[in-house]
């Protein structure tokens, strides 16, 4: 059983600015957000020794100062998705630490990656600081690890919370509610104040967990097709692990797939798009094997099944959730599908996804109501 966390609240008056413009979109958003609840020395800070490290600079993944997050070593390999998942519109810098001489095996494409013992799989969410102390520097909220143990060879997650001087991540596992305000002067709506959840180490296994086992989410090849900066050289991200040996079974890249950027109109057509949207963002658990597995209600990209995907699908219970609407998705009409309706609100049993999300998505909402709207008739294959 955990022991108590004691934790002394401070106010930290920061100015961030985000910059969340959407690619190819007329959606521009300006944000000034004000933190407050970051760690400071006040804070009462315990050491899990039988969980992880106290400190994220005790992993040695970072290079001081560790916030500019820099890698310490040619083992920890920056890399980007093509289709993130939503998180309140912060901003993310992922890496994966791989143990020298392990290389990563290809599955399928829409899997993750088979990751050898002892990776750790390393996920920074931060906001962008325009306060004039700390110009062109970044505010790091929150260090999440999915580490594959050594041992066991199962992986577990670690949820790391930054101080306020942004020297140093510490172990937090019964999580943090961060109290925040952003600003919108150029929107309809000038303020918005709302919590950024920090998760408790148990929450990570709502979405993690796949058959009763704990999994990555994020780096599937789909996923990690799409070029990135490597030494200053743009390449391709699976081109780049399988030229230095650290993945496996990939013969041609040109046969692994590529999930559509939901918020990139070249990307893909709508349908795709939108399709890409609900896999980042629902399918964790509304696929066989995921938490959500008992609703029938399947949202992986690959789905082929209309029932399955919603359309004219019945809530097997959604209870408050459904709104009194009575399918998943009606073709042509998104103001009766509970898929949107769901998207569309932030009270308890009501929203999806449950967890990870305090704000509404308004360019993923303005996606799916698009989408369901241009479903005039049922398609042969979605």
């Amino acid at each position: 059983m955990f022991r108590n966390l004691c934790v002394s609240s401070f106010l930290l008056s920061t100015l961030l600015i985000i910059s969340c413009q959407t690619k190819n979109s007329s959606t521009k958003i300006d944000e000034y957000v004000s933190v407050s609840g970051l760690l400071t020395s006040k804070d009462t800070l315990v050491s899990y020794d039988d969980i992880g490290l106290k400190k994220l600079s005790d992993y040695g993944f970072f290079k001081q100062p560790i916030n500019q997050l820099i890698p310490a070593t040619k083992q920890i390999i920056p890399y980007e998705l093509n289709s993130p998942l939503f998180t309140d519109y912060a901003s993310k810098k992922r890496f994966i630490s791989f143990p020298e001489g392990t290389s990563a095996a290809y599955k399928t494409d829409e899997t993750a990656l088979d990751f050898p013992k002892g990776t750790v799989i390393i996920k920074n969410f931060y906001y962008k600081n325009s306060d004039l102390k700390t110009i062109n520097s970044d505010v790091i909220i929150e260090t999440r690890l999915l580490i594959k143990d050594k041992e066991s060879n199962e992986w577990k997650t670690l949820p790391y919370i930054w101080n306020e001087a942004q020297t140093e991540a510490y172990l937090y596992i019964l999580g943090k509610d961060i109290d925040m305000v952003i600003e919108k002067p150029n929107q309809n709506e000038k303020q918005i104040a709302f919590k950024y959840t920090v998760p408790n180490i148990n929450m990570c296994k709502n979405c993690h967990v796949k058959n009763q086992r704990l999994v990555p989410l994020g780096p599937t090849p789909r996923q990690l097709n799409r070029n990135n900066l490597f030494d200053s050289i743009t390449q391709n991200q699976l081109g780049y692990l399988k030229n230095y040996e650290m993945l496996k079974g990939i013969s041609s890249l040109t046969a692994i797939s590529k999930l559509p950027n939901y918020l990139d109109t070249n990307s893909g057509s709508l349908n795709e798009r939108a399709r890409a949207y609900l896999d980042v963002n629902c399918a964790h658990c509304h696929q066989a094997g995921g938490s959500a597995k008992t609703s029938g209600l399947h949202l992986m990209y690959q789905e082929k099944d209309n029932y399955k995907i919603g359309i004219n699908k019945s809530p097997v219970a959604a209870g408050k959730g459904s709104g009194n609407l009575s399918y998943d998705i009606v073709i042509g009409k998104p103001s009766q599908s509970i898929l949107l309706y769901r998207m569309k609100h932030l009270e308890p049993d009501i929203v999806m996804p449950e967890i990870g999300k305090n704000l509404l998505h308004k360019e993923g909402i303005d996606l799916i109501k698009n989408w369901i709207s241009s479903l005039e008739t049922i398609p042969n294959k979605l």
